[in-house]
């Protein structure tokens, strides 16, 4: 497997603060990886770091197999930003608009083809500014895809999102990486956002990586134990063991085959983050 992204000892200091110390990171072509971490935790710095638009004080980096901090013009090309406060163009149409940056590629999508990627094509000829939050947000992708870039970069990509359009952002992000292959980094506090999207998954905090995996086995989740709830003599029960099913199987030939009030429950990945970040609740 290709690294889209390879970091190693990544050091950043600011006057009085240490931002990033000592990050080891690695990210597989074709996957969507997220970065997770409470504000301050030096997830920012990281990836503008990987971006190419602030310098490291330590540690090598090696994006699309080159340094961001030497990478010619045409590393930029392969790069694709979809910013938290992105800027738009809102007096001109949505395909004036990514007709517009398109220029800046040497080898663009047509603007038929970003905005039938990015659910915009009935939208072409409507002002950006007469959009829907959600549809700008559209907007903001497709500007981020329409140079064909290898990594796309998307920063808090639903802030402000509906359910419904969030879930519609989702399939745009799962189809970008289907059909294109294109490797994408996602920086999120949104956690179903995460297990909805991320093949893996990375947690940063004081600016050190906490833990890395996929969503399901972040941090020993998978195999933590379960907690089995059930409700017998009127009251609310709970244990908590590694062997959920034995213990279900015990208390269906205690109870006569019905459980009362059954449950069974692992840590979810809020329960696991939150430990990991130290802000259990």
């Amino acid at each position: 497997m290709t690294e889209a992204v390879r970091v190693r000892g990544l050091g950043k200091s600011y006057p009085g603060m240490r931002a990033v110390d000592g990050v080891d990171l690695d990210i597989t072509e074709g996957e969507i990886f997220a970065l997770l971490g409470p504000n301050g935790a030096g997830k920012t710095t990281t990836v503008e770091i990987l971006e190419g638009f602030r310098r490291r004080d330590a540690g090598e980096v090696l994006v699309l197999g080159q340094d961001p901090q030497r990478a010619p013009r045409r590393w930029r090309y392969d790069i694709g930003l979809v910013l938290q406060n992105a800027s738009d163009m809102a007096d001109m149409t949505v395909a004036e608009t990514v007709r517009h940056f398109a220029r800046y590629y040497p080898d663009p999508r047509t603007v038929d083809e970003v905005l039938d990627l990015t659910g915009l094509t009935e939208k072409a000829g409507k002002k950006v500014r007469t959009l829907s939050g959600g549809q700008r947000r559209r907007v903001d992708v497709a500007i981020g895809v329409v140079g064909r870039p290898r990594l796309l970069f998307l920063d808090e990509p639903t802030t402000g999102f509906d359910p419904a359009a969030r879930r519609q952002f989702w399939a745009l992000v799962r189809t970008l990486s289907a059909q294109d292959g294109t490797t994408i980094l996602l920086t999120t506090h949104y956690l179903d956002e995460v297990e909805a999207l991320a093949d893996r998954v990375a947690v940063l905090t004081a600016g050190r990586i906490k833990a890395v995996g996929t969503p399901r086995d972040l941090g020993g989740r998978d195999s933590a134990e379960a907690t089995v709830g059930w409700i017998e003599a009127g009251e609310h029960r709970h244990t908590s063991t590694p062997k959920p099913t034995v213990v279900v199987a015990g208390l269906a030939d205690r109870m006569g085959g019905e459980i009362p009030g059954l449950t069974v429950t692992r840590p979810s990945l809020e329960d696991v983050y939150l430990d990991l970040i130290g802000s259990r609740r």
